[in-house]
């Protein structure tokens, strides 16, 4: 039997504007962020000595499955709330659709959930969303800087790393299933989604 609440992931690069597309859907928003290992987790993948944070091996998918399948069928649940600057979770919040048929899961790493969500028929769309890379990595330089993320060298040297990788993320999130979309066409098709539950 169907759950009675279905989710739209949204994946895309870093910096790319995947929050403030999932709010302007006017839909309830799950961070996926949140779903974040801890800094001194042991099975956090490591580059070079330092821990891969752009490697999903550092997110952990099977509790964002569990809290998506939990909200699909009960219309809600607790979720962590993780800060990023201390690289761990710092406490849990609840979470309700309010009621909604759909709700969106944006992150990262949403594509990496989508053939999961797809098998547990929990998915209404993924979608990847695509953006100029020169206007993704300003986007996401401002936002780390303002958010005092890391200290300001390591994130200018974070951002030139993703703005060449970019390319390689968006193939991968498309071929992990999510469909890549530009922000007007991803409104487009969760309004179509929206439009076909009364």
């Amino acid at each position: 039997m169907k759950p009675p609440h279905r989710v739209v992931l949204l994946a895309g690069p870093s910096g790319s504007g995947k929050s403030y597309i999932a709010q302007r859907t006017g839909l309830p928003v799950l961070c996926l962020d949140d779903f974040y290992k801890d800094g001194d987790d042991p099975t956090l993948p490591r580059l070079n000595g330092q821990v891969d944070w752009e490697s999903p091996l550092s997110w952990d998918a099977a509790a964002a499955v569990e809290t998506i399948a939990r909200l699909a069928q009960n219309g809600k649940a607790e979720v962590p709330v993780y800060a990023i600057g201390a690289d761990r979770r710092v406490s849990t919040r609840p979470f309700d659709v309010a009621g909604s048929p759909l709700f969106v899961a944006e992150g990262i790493f949403a594509a990496e959930i989508v053939e999961e969500c797809r098998r547990r028929g929990l998915l209404a769309g993924a979608y990847a969303l695509r953006r100029p890379r020169g206007a993704t990595f300003v986007r996401r330089l401002a936002r780390d800087l303002s958010e005092q993320r890391k200290a300001p060298r390591l994130l200018i040297q974070r951002g030139i790393t993703l703005l060449r990788t970019e390319p390689a993320v968006l193939r991968r999130q498309t071929g992990l299933g999510a469909e890549a979309a530009r922000a007007r066409e991803v409104l487009r098709r969760v309004a179509g989604l929206r439009a076909g539950h009364p």
